[in-house]
């Protein structure tokens, strides 16, 4: 492609920015916020409250609404990690039905991609890798990603998918939630504890007082693992004899309070399991709620969702005490949080700010701004120019081997990838820490969306560019916009791409080639916004 002939084009084809208006911006936003009753007992509306009564305090103004075409996208992104197709897009902008968010909501958290995008989610924290640093084997990763996806599938309450996680024992080829301690690069009781509170406490426990990791570490003091004459096979089970340093007679609960424990008798991680899961205890509750919260808005109430310590306080306690509620009454339903989450008008919050400040940003005065994860963002691009990828892993086993019509948020190993993946800050899956995953945008991340022969080819494949014959530019620009942005173009877009045909500069495939190569080089595309 000749950057030069286009430059123009990708500058002038899409009116996005994040610049506060002085009115309605018509394509991002459909008016001004419309505050809840103050007599609602709807769990959407008394997050909202609470929200906007914290952004008074504060003397921040809300974001304007988004407009439906904002909120579809963004709902589809955050809930199933697919756009939504040009039919879809057509049929939820022409809805005049009133309660089309809602409907739209409830149809996103039953499609089959819910389960494949959240079981990414917890495949990251959870990780599901094969070899180096993590030890698993290749099977051993699919039957824990299996797991993990029938758990997200099921919508298995959280409590329940944690107890599993916690006190599984058996053949980590057999019983994926096993691989829990498998996959841990330090197995020892400390490392154990350790894991434990980053991923079901949200505390790192590096900046723990080095006695109560310890005094934690009792709990893990008998996990035991044993090969099988199958390769690379273990069975994690519960060995009375396998504290040799009378660890668990010194264990005390994270809270500080005491415990007499009897691995002779009982496996030690029950008793913790049992201390952690109460719905009294808010270290968990409030650990899950605010990493839902961040996956959908972006940010966590504690930020990151996996470092909660006295000098990182949330920045709205009271809403993360609500949602830490609403959680436990539902017991633990992780998609009823999302639906609460949702259905909000927080989370349909413009991302133009009408203040443009750091507080702004961490209170959710406005939807924050960020990259669509790598794994969304080549699904995004093969489906928009209906091609396939390639990924490949460095261990060769059967098991690693991906059909190309595999998309990338269904991947089940971490090891299974390509430079794509890579370029864009794919997560290695070694810590389970929440900052391995990079949404920061770089040049060579701008350059290869510019003018990689990777990109090319998938345009010249596009559906939109092999038919642009069978329309004229208003056309061409209908479908385009729809497909990729989601949207109808303005006017003013339509009229740029008709005079950008009518000077001659292209026609036909090469003019609808320009148009698509604009749209997905705009940060409207690659942005959730």
């Amino acid at each position: 492609m000749n950057l030069a002939r286009l430059l123009p084009l990708l500058v002038a084809v899409t009116g996005f920015s994040l610049k506060a208006e002085a009115e309605v911006h018509p394509i991002f936003e459909s008016g001004p916020i419309v505050r809840p009753s103050e007599t609602s007992e709807n769990p959407s509306d008394q997050l909202d409250r609470i929200v906007f009564a914290h952004l008074d305090k504060l003397g921040l103004k809300p974001a304007n609404s988004c407009s439906d075409a904002v909120f579809l996208r963004r709902a589809y992104l955050v809930t199933i990690g697919t756009l939504p197709r040009e039919d879809e897009a057509r049929d939820f902008l022409a809805s005049k039905d009133e309660s089309k968010r809602v409907i739209l909501i409830e149809r996103l958290l039953s499609r089959p991609e819910y389960a494949d995008y959240w079981a990414m989610k917890w495949a990251d924290v959870l990780r599901v890798k094969a070899e180096f640093p993590i030890k698993l084997w290749p099977n051993a990763v699919q039957i824990y990603h299996q797991w993990i996806h029938a758990s997200v599938r099921d919508n298995k309450p959280f409590h329940q998918f944690a107890q599993e996680l916690l006190v599984g024992s058996g053949s980590n080829f057999r019983e994926g939630q096993v691989n829990f301690y498998r996959a841990m690069q330090d197995r020892t009781p400390r490392g154990m504890a350790a894991t434990v509170a980053l991923t079901f406490m949200g505390e790192r426990a590096e900046k723990w007082p080095g006695k109560k990791l310890d005094a934690m570490s009792g709990f893990f003091a008998n996990v035991a693992f044993k090969p099988t004459a199958e390769w690379k096979e273990e069975i994690v089970y519960f060995d009375p004899t396998a504290d040799k340093d009378g660890l668990s007679k010194n264990a005390i609960f994270p809270d500080g309070t005491p415990v007499k424990l009897d691995p002779g008798k009982s496996d030690p991680r029950v008793v913790f399991a049992s201390w952690l899961l109460r719905p009294e205890n808010p270290s968990f509750s409030r650990c899950a709620a605010n990493r839902v919260w961040t996956w959908l808005m972006g940010r966590g109430i504690v930020n990151e969702p996996d470092d909660f310590r006295e000098d990182n306080p949330p920045t709205n306690p009271e809403l993360l005490a609500f949602l830490e509620q609403e959680f436990i009454a539902s017991r633990c339903d992780m998609k009823s949080l999302m639906r609460t989450i949702l259905n909000s008008r927080t989370f349909a919050l413009s991302s133009i700010p009408a203040q443009d400040t750091p507080e702004a940003v961490t209170n959710f005065a406005h939807y924050p701004m960020r990259r669509l994860e790598a794994e969304v963002l080549i699904d995004a691009l093969n489906q928009i120019t209906g091609t396939k990828e390639s990924y490949s892993s460095p261990i060769p086993e059967p098991f690693t081997f991906i059909p190309d019509d595999v998309r990338g948020i269904a991947l089940p190993d971490g090891s299974i990838t390509s430079s794509f993946l890579e370029l864009y800050g794919r997560p290695p899956r070694d810590t389970g820490y929440q900052f391995e995953r990079n949404l920061e945008t770089n040049a060579a991340q701008r350059l290869h969306l510019l003018n990689s022969s990777h990109i090319q080819k998938k345009i010249e494949g596009c559906p939109l560019v092999s038919k642009a014959a069978e329309g004229d530019p208003p056309t061409l620009a209908e479908k385009a916009y729809l497909t990729i942005l989601s949207r109808f173009p303005t006017a003013g877009e339509i009229a740029t791409l008709q005079s950008y045909a009518d000077a001659g500069t292209a026609s036909g495939r090469a003019l609808a080639a320009d148009l698509v190569w604009s749209l997905i080089n705009q940060p409207e595309f690659f942005y959730n916004h």
